[in-house]
């Protein structure tokens, strides 16, 4: 990692629960008022066991990301040597879980974005026999970083819980960037044609390019041709689907084209991460999108919103958090 900073006074948000499967993935709901969600951008501290006692019925109308705690698991980061990132999730008994099941070819994924939505990364740690996670530090620099962990608990259902890591150092404010239909990543092209509703579901095509040739070749990831990730500017209210279709199913082409389908829970700017390997490296092209007529300007760094009487967040300047990564292990 190009970071040796050490993690000091994690800050705790809270968690939510996310679906973790193919096909459709619905954020459902509107957003609640910042002083329930209680975000906590600033970096100030909060007990790990801080669940705001919500339990997986009062929780369930929330869009993903937002709590820390849910259906009595609990996510909480434990200190680690300078360049590492650790963290334990806790079940219902207290004890730390040190049983997982496999879900898209891992037993946990770490999403981790700046609050500011630069600095994207997924990561796969690897687990303990005490139940700790430990993986390379994905944090690329200064700032409050949200980080999403992705599991299912052998015999439980796929979870997402979420936690705010502050890494201190000079910050540099990084406007989110302006909508756009097209990007390039370490060469290649990738088009968007879609546009996300709110409350429905809608396609969303990422068609894949290389010196203007289509790509037909993509390789599986993650059980898989792409993997797509949107965060809600504000909040980071988080959406985690997968596209339509799977490798070896007789129907599902190698490209160029992926189709998503997905729902988003409210009007507003979010960011796309799409992940896709080819050539054995994975790429991530990233896209901002606007949702719905009352969408916030792209252009602004922000670290925390509050909702409109619409549901979208009401972007909060301040200042932000470096520039722009991603990365794979």
């Amino acid at each position: 990692m190009n970071t040796a900073t050490r993690l000091s006074g994690f800050a705790l948000g809270l968690a939510a629960v996310f679906g973790a499967a193919y096909g459709v993935g619905h954020l459902a709901g509107p957003v609640t008022p910042a002083a329930d969600t209680r975000h906590d951008s600033a970096g100030a501290g909060h007990d790990a066991d801080d669940s705001g006692g919500h339990d997986g019925t009062a929780t369930a109308h929330l869009p993903g990301g937002l709590l820390v705690s849910d259906r009595g698991y609990t996510l909480q980061p434990v200190a680690a040597p300078t360049g590492q990132f650790a963290f334990r999730v806790t079940g219902p008994d207290g004890a730390p879980v040190t049983r997982y099941d496999v879900a898209h070819d891992k037993r946990m994924h770490l999403i981790v974005a700046r609050r500011d939505l630069s600095g994207f990364r997924h990561v796969h740690p690897e687990l303990g026999a005490d139940g700790t996670w430990r993986v390379d530090s994905p944090l690329g620099g200064p700032g409050v970083w949200r980080a999403f962990a992705d599991f299912t608990p052998s015999g439980g259902e796929p979870l997402t819980l979420g936690v705010d890591v502050t890494v201190p150092g000079p910050l540099a404010p990084r406007p989110l960037p302006a909508p756009a239909t097209r990007t390039t990543v370490d060469g290649y092209t990738v088009t968007l044609s879609g546009t996300p509703q709110p409350g429905r579901t809608s396609p969303l095509t990422l068609t894949v390019s290389r010196d203007g040739r289509p790509v037909t070749d993509l390789e599986p990831y993650l059980g898989a041709y792409g993997h797509l990730v949107a965060l809600r500017q504000g909040d980071l209210a988080y959406l985690h689907v997968h596209p339509e279709g799977a490798p070896g199913d007789g129907r599902t082409p190698a490209g160029p084209a992926v189709t998503f389908s997905a729902e988003v829970p409210s009007a507003g700017a979010y960011r796309l991460y799409l992940d896709f390997r080819h050539g054995g490296a994975v790429h991530t092209a990233e896209f901002t999108v606007l949702a719905g007529a009352t969408a916030p300007a792209a252009g602004t760094a922000t670290t925390g919103g509050t909702p409109t009487a619409t549901g979208g967040p009401t972007p909060t300047p301040t200042a932000g958090h470096g520039a722009p990564g991603h990365g794979h292990n």
